[in-house]
């Protein structure tokens, strides 16, 4: 089921609230020190298709409006990390410190997540505790609403009927009434155990897996070789990566539940699942830049076989940041202007996308900008 439209609710220029889980790691931090940046213009909105023309009168709340806070487990101050960062080359020189007070603000707001070693607490308690701390994030913010984003490291797929944390984060969002934004592979709303509190609660959430490098090439090249009938048969990749990510997913369980992503965008482009899989390397001295390469083997006409190699080299805060950013303003004003359910036109952000959703990237920008003509209208309304 897709997201319903109805009236809109709250003025665009209300303040709102962006809750990250995984507040105080390398994506979060280049959020909040990127929005801080971009508002005070010190750089350019680079990578922010809610700055293009699209999105131009769709009524999203400013950057300047945003407001952040989020959970996690670890304890080093975000003005910290985000020296650790600029030192790395992920953050520009100098920038830390011209935006200090804007990352001290935010870290104010960052609440223990969990579950912690030795936490006797069962999970109905974890998830009212984690709703409780985004509710009195919301109150004491004089907030107009709030949108959790899921932007902690990759966890295993779950198993069984336990709920993984990826999940209770999840339940709170919607206990506290709260849309969400899944930007990892994990979990989190799939859990078939949410399945009816995210039927009942009224909300929109989006999500899962943020499309920030060798997918989104995936996205382009799998439909380009559809087109044009010519047959893969066997693509292959293999991804270097540092930093926190990298070490999560040297897990061989939570590598597989990344790698799931990465898979079903080519078995849905091409028709078919090729030959091939993807390598996730731990390459600590990387930090968090990462190395995505791919070998394509395909057939020409008359069978002439062929090759096409492709080599991708980023940043993944800088790639992921600009991307959540767009996420928290679009699911902001959607959840303002009454949708609810899966935004499955949101499919352009994400491998994995919830609902119904195309797989070339072209057809998800084409349902992007759908939306973004449905918000617009609502916008106009309001007015």
């Amino acid at each position: 089921m897709s997201a319903s439209l109805s009236e809109p609710r709250v003025l665009p220029e209300s303040r709102v609230g962006v809750w990250l889980i995984g507040a105080r790691g390398s994506v979060a931090t280049t959020v909040v020190a990127g929005c801080a940046a971009v508002t005070a213009g010190l750089h350019a909105p680079t990578g922010m298709v809610t700055e293009t023309a699209l999105f131009s009168d769709c009524g999203l709340p400013s950057l300047s409006s945003l407001v952040f806070g989020g959970h996690d487990t670890v304890d080093c101050p975000l003005p910290k990390r985000a020296e650790t960062l600029a030192a790395e080359r992920v953050l520009p020189y100098g920038l830390p410190s011209a935006v200090e007070a804007e990352l001290a603000a935010a870290d104010r707001e960052i609440r223990p997540g969990g579950p912690a070693p030795g936490d006797t607490r069962d999970p109905a308690e974890l998830v009212e505790a984690f709703a409780a701390d985004i509710r009195d994030f919301v109150r004491r913010s004089g907030l107009a609403r709030a949108v959790v984003v899921n932007v902690a490291s990759t966890e295993p797929a779950a198993t069984g009927s336990a709920l993984p944390p990826s999940s209770l984060y999840a339940a709170a969002a919607l206990r506290a009434g709260c849309p969400y934004v899944n930007f990892t592979p994990s979990t989190g709303l799939h859990h078939p155990a949410l399945a009816s509190l995210a039927r009942s609660s009224g909300l929109p959430y989006a999500g899962r897996d943020g499309k920030t490098g060798q997918t989104l090439l995936r996205s382009v090249l799998g439909p380009m070789f559809a087109q044009r009938a010519l047959t893969v048969r066997a693509w292959s990749g293999t991804n270097l990566l540092g930093g926190g990510d990298g070490a999560s997913l040297a897990d061989p369980a939570a590598a597989a539940a990344k790698n799931a992503g990465k898979e079903r965008v080519l078995a849905d482009t091409l028709g078919a699942a090729p030959e091939g899989e993807v390598h996730i390397d731990d390459v600590p001295a990387l930090g968090d830049w990462k190395t995505a390469w791919d070998h394509i083997a395909f057939d020409g006409f008359l069978g002439t076989r062929m090759i096409l190699q492709t080599t991708w080299q980023g940043c993944d805060s800088a790639l992921a940041a600009p991307l959540i950013l767009d996420l928290a303003r679009i699911v902001t004003r959607a959840h303002d202007a009454g949708l609810s359910g899966p935004l499955s036109d949101l499919a352009f952000y994400f491998k994995d996308p919830v609902g119904e959703a195309p797989a070339g990237l072209g057809e998800q920008y084409a349902a992007l900008a759908t939306l973004a003509g449905r918000l617009a209208e609502s916008s106009g309304e309001a007015l």
